[in-house]
């Protein structure tokens, strides 16, 4: 089976990632708590201003690595925190920019899904096709960004959410590729003769 023949359930999927994240992140109330105001805001702003932070991703405190901990200055510092990471954007962010680069990911994601599955299995029903995309969807959508939060950040409760949604988007793409995949199509189509 080729990608070609795989068009409409990739493009779908796709597409309905790409709405169900918009509702996610807009509509429903389980991402409400991820962030936070910080204290004293104004005056936050204010000191990332007057130090010229210009764009960028800062850890702090700063560590080259373990052997700058062995100056007595820098160990201090680090053990004093806080510790944390800083992003801060060029500008206002650009929404539009921002939804098509998800889109596109979510394209690209469907596209790794369908070549998967176009691997994997022969002569598919509903159910082999939802397992076999259904679960390279949830991979693609849930394993990539828990490294990132171990790492970089993110709460318990926020991950856990972040996990519920990538389950619920690859479930998601897993239906349309069975509903779709074109050897069901063609089983629940009626013969005529």
């Amino acid at each position: 089976m080729s990608l070609v023949e795989l068009w409409l359930p990739i493009v779908l999927s796709a597409v309905a990632v790409f709405i169900v994240a918009a509702v996610a992140h807009t509509v429903l109330p389980h991402h409400k708590g991820d962030w936070g105001k910080a204290p004293a805001e104004d005056d936050l702003l204010e000191t990332l201003r007057s130090k010229g932070i210009g764009p960028g991703q800062y850890m702090f405190p700063f560590c080259t690595g373990p052997g700058e901990l062995k100056d007595e200055a820098a160990k201090k510092r680090f053990e004093a925190g806080p510790h944390g990471t800083l992003t801060v954007w060029p500008g206002v962010p650009n929404m539009t920019r921002n939804l098509i680069l998800s889109f596109i990911f979510y394209l690209v994601v469907s596209i790794f899904v369908a070549y998967l599955g176009a691997l994997a299995i022969d002569a598919g029903s509903f159910r082999e096709v939802f397992r076999v995309t259904g679960t390279a969807g949830i991979m693609a959508y849930v394993l990539g960004g828990i490294p990132q939060a171990i790492w970089f950040g993110c709460s318990g409760r926020s991950l856990l959410m972040y996990i519920i949604d990538g389950i619920v988007y690859g479930l998601i793409t897993g239906l349309i590729f069975g509903w779709l995949w074109p050897e069901v199509v063609e089983a629940a189509l009626p013969v005529v003769g």
